[in-house]
């Protein structure tokens, strides 16, 4: 039975829950630069939404859908026309000449400048441009306040690879060409004061050429297409509601799909609270760890496949339900991962577990020491067990090792109680399709390359072997 202390301490636990993230140069980053990093950017990574299509094909009214629907939610829009570059007196002089729809006509430069000031929580200045007078300068500027959700919208917005990256979401509003030129025709001789001669010469002149060059090409990068803009009502709800989704994840959530964070409550936030204090008892680091890990295992099983399978009550009754996967088996890396085996075992009666050492000083967490797997571990369902993500380096050889035993990548989870970024970073971008389940997201490595605030050896704590 848990200690009476222990009790009192997660009873007491009533703090919001907040757990920082911030991007770091190197591994070696100091915890104090770390912890510093975090409560200034305490607001998160903004979601980027990039959106992009010909022009008049609806964009504006695609970004204000979506800025209606997510009222309760800080969005700005930064409108890629801000970023026109000033025209000299000679341009001026050949303005229906001048290629607007050309990549070279913004300034993607000072773009990406404002982009990154956003992303780090600072307010901008975004140009207003005037485009009678072909100047930004004539117009105060904009002042954009950090957001939640920041829509990039703009005809070559996804033109230039470094504007693309910094984008969670990019959608493509695909409408008819004529329809396009007519919306253009009434749009620029009411609200930029010219004749429909000189914009009809335009668009056959850039705006067609330019189209089909420099735009719809870009369209192969979109996540989403939608056809007839703003008349596209159901397209624009699934992407509100997958927003709010993303909005409600960690950070390195929205950057990796397949990493899944468990949902925080007072009672996992007190748990580990308790596990990651120094002065706990190894008795009570057992208790509360096994509760964690058995809440990490079970969500782990979660993204497991299924078949649906219909019974019978007792009272007669058919209920429509599902069959838990049958081609399953655990890893644990030695063993700090043994520590997991426990729960996975009360989860799943009569499991096969394998066993993989790796070492972990002195070659950068590279040697395998010792392997251990089932004979049909690639026909299986395969728990990679290992209670802490550091550096990813020993993660990557364990990966690495399944894979070259025939397990394919999409097959593996990998179950950890806490994880570093750099290690999500090194995992997730290594094997895209694997699983990723924890259930916090440190701040990341000190200059030892341990993780912080982390627990300290997870399996000298847990076994009893620590200097104490």
């Amino acid at each position: 039975m848990a200690s009476k202390s222990a009790v009192d301490m997660i009873e007491a636990s009533s703090k919001v829950h907040f757990s920082g993230f911030h991007q770091l140069n190197g591994l070696g980053s100091r915890t104090e630069q770390m912890t510093a990093s975090a409560d200034e950017d305490h607001h998160g990574q903004p979601f980027v939404i990039g959106v992009a299509g010909g022009a008049a094909s609806g964009k504006t009214t695609v970004c204000d859908m979506i800025i209606q629907q997510l009222h309760d939610q800080r969005v700005v829009v930064v409108n890629q026309d801000s970023f026109y570059h000033n025209l000299t007196e000679e341009e001026i002089a050949r303005a229906n000449d001048y290629n607007f729809d050309h990549p070279d006509a913004f300034d993607t430069e000072q773009l990406l400048c404002s982009m990154e000031k956003l992303r780090k929580g600072q307010a901008v200045d975004i140009p207003n441009y005037d485009f009678k007078s072909y100047k930004n300068n004539v117009f105060p500027p904009r002042r954009v306040n950090p957001s939640d959700v920041i829509i990039l919208e703009g005809i070559l917005i996804f033109h230039d690879p470094r504007v693309r990256e910094l984008m969670n979401m990019k959608i493509f509003v695909d409408i008819d060409a004529d329809v396009r030129l007519a919306r253009r025709i009434k749009r620029d001789t009411v609200q930029k004061g010219r004749d429909i001669a000189t914009v009809l010469d335009q668009y056959s002149k850039f705006v067609k050429p330019a189209f089909e060059d420099f735009i719809l090409p870009t369209k192969k990068y979109a996540d989403i297409i939608i056809p007839r803009g703003g008349d596209n009502h159901v397209a624009i709800d699934l992407i509100v509601q997958h927003i709010r989704t993303k909005l409600g994840q960690h950070d390195l959530c929205k950057i990796y799909p397949n990493l899944y964070v468990i949902h925080s409550t007072f009672q996992i936030r007190g748990m580990h609270t308790l596990i990651r204090d120094a002065q706990t008892t190894t008795h009570d680091f057992v208790f509360y760890s096994d509760r964690l890990i058995r809440l990490v295992v079970e969500h782990g099983l979660g993204h497991l496949p299924f078949t649906e399978k219909q019974v019978i009550t007792p009272t007669g009754s058919v209920y429509s339900g599902v069959d838990f996967c049958k081609r399953l088996c655990g890893v644990s890396v030695i063993r700090s991962g043994e520590s997991m085996e426990n729960a996975l075992r009360a989860c799943c009666k009569g499991i096969k577990i394998g066993k993989i050492l790796i070492h972990r000083e002195g070659d950068n967490g590279q040697q395998l020491i010792y392997e251990k797997l089932p004979s049909d571990i690639s026909e299986r369902h395969v728990l990679l067990l290992d209670p802490i993500l550091g550096t990813g380096n020993s993660a990557v050889q364990a990966i690495k090792l399944l894979i070259s035993k025939g397990v394919p990548e999409s097959n593996i989870i990998f179950l950890n109680l806490i994880s570093a970024p750099q290690g999500v970073h090194v995992v997730c971008k290594r094997f895209p399709r694997i699983k990723i389940v924890t259930s916090e997201i440190e701040l990341g490595l000190n200059d030892d390359f341990r993780v912080v605030p982390g627990m300290g050896e997870f399996g000298d704590r847990y076994f009893g072997t620590d200097d104490e």
